[in-house]
């Protein structure tokens, strides 16, 4: 074997060590260069559709709109093109409102390019979140419109022949409020009888726990606390209907993210009576049991397991992918401190009422209304409960969750509840045109 000259060692040696001193200095962008993509998620809603990649590592992104026709391009540096990434093309619903198809391929050496094609324009939020729970670092898009939905128009429209048929039934309570609604901005309560104060439509608000990128609880069978509670609710929703002077609104009626924070807002911007949350509890000891109505409380949980339940709802925002950057701080923080002693005292009233008709058929896991700081139940003027209708992480109770009359029953219950409640605190007045 031919030997190099000592000052070819020398030149290789000082080579090798510069080679080493690079990788030592290398920043987060160049160590993110051969990041393994680990799965892909799209979750289309009325609201916004959300996108998700989930790797071993943060990604580096760049994107860009195009209109004629309308495109959201996006750059994710660091990765090759794996069938993990290809599997995103079938994905897209074709219900989905804004996403019409997604193409993907290697634009440039460990590049790829995503080209979303859309339906109509929106406003994307592209943003990552650490590792929380089951996932890894997650790269998040989401698609909003540029002009948002306005739950309330909605409402008001699909609820139009009940208010019809009230206004039918008392056409001089229709006509004064009418009047007062042409001579006040705000119209305070109708100059009719008493009773037409009541024969408004009630808006209740149906929260069902969870959903998206936050499955909730998961029992032993596999049964997922989001799909659990969106039955439920989907059901009490149905129910509702059947009432001539209740209309109902979900926060979500598919399998999507929403937060904490704006689940409050819904509510409060279809001017909701009541705000009821559907949720199905777990533990971790697996013969816990029964069913739970919480309030909100102001100055500390009713209990240790009020309070560890709180604590575990209220980290939905961080499972479920909340974009922190997006959100004016202070003003959610605001909202989340305005409620009232008022709010809290309906609060309680309705959660006994609910929870009496709760334990007639099904079992308790307390005879009374539980109380803890929970964060979607902090609406400042409307009344809040939020009802673990079963514990999933119990196998006997996983298996009555998944049952659609034990599910039926418990929206009967609810409504129930609700209607007594109503018949023991008769409305505030509002104006019959919303």
């Amino acid at each position: 074997m031919k030997l190099l000259p000592r000052n070819h060692k020398r030149r290789d040696l000082l080579k090798q060590i510069a080679q080493t001193s690079a990788l030592v200095f290398l920043g987060p962008a160049q160590l993110a260069w051969g990041a393994k993509l680990l799965a892909v998620r799209m979750w289309p809603a009325e609201d916004y559709t959300r996108v998700t990649l989930e790797s071993d590592e943060r990604l580096n992104v760049s994107h860009q709109l195009l209109t004629n026709p309308n495109r959201l391009v996006v750059d994710v540096e660091g990765i090759e093109l794996t069938n993990t990434l290809r599997e995103l093309v079938a994905k897209v619903k074709n219900n989905d409102p804004y996403v019409a198809q997604v193409r993907v391929g290697q634009f440039q050496p460990k590049v790829v390019r995503l080209v979303f094609d859309l339906k109509e324009s929106v406003q994307p939020q592209l943003f990552t979140l650490d590792p929380v729970g089951n996932y890894q670092n997650r790269l998040v898009f989401d698609l909003y419109p540029t002009v948002a939905n306005d739950p309330l128009m909605a409402l008001v429209k699909n609820s139009s022949k009940k208010s019809a048929a009230l206004d039918a039934e008392d056409p001089i309570a229709a006509f004064a409020n009418k009047e007062i609604e042409k001579q006040t901005p705000h119209p305070k309560a109708p100059a009719a009888t008493d009773k037409s104060q009541h024969r408004r439509l009630l808006t209740i608000a149906i929260d069902p726990g969870h959903g998206g990128e936050d499955p909730g609880a998961i029992g032993k069978r596999g049964s997922r606390e989001k799909d659990i509670v969106l039955s439920i609710s989907r059901k009490l929703k149905a129910q509702i209907e059947q009432e001539p002077d209740m209309r109902s609104y979900l926060t979500r009626d598919g399998d999507y993210f929403v937060p904490l924070h704006t689940r409050v807002n819904k509510a409060r911007r279809v001017k909701a009576d009541l705000f009821v949350s559907v949720h199905a509890d777990a533990f971790v000891r697996p013969n816990a049991r029964g069913a739970s109505v919480f309030a909100l409380s102001q100055q500390g949980a009713s209990s240790t397991a009020a309070r560890w339940l709180a604590n575990k709802e209220n980290s939905a925002d961080m499972i479920g992918g909340l974009n922190i950057k997006s959100q004016d701080r202070q003003v959610a923080q605001l909202l989340l401190d305005m409620s009232t002693t008022a709010q809290i005292k309906d609060s309680l009233k309705l959660g006994d009422a609910v929870l009496k008709q709760i334990g007639s058929f099904a079992k308790l896991h307390k005879p009374h209304v539980e109380q803890a700081s929970f964060a979607v139940l902090k609406a400042p003027d409307v009344p809040s409960i939020l009802i673990e209708t079963a514990f999933i992480s119990n196998p006997e109770e996983e298996a009555r969750l998944n049952d659609q009359e034990y599910q039926e029953q418990i929206a009967s219950s609810i409504l129930k509840g609700i209607k007594n409640y109503f018949a023991k605190n008769p409305p505030v007045a509002k104006s019959r045109q919303i």
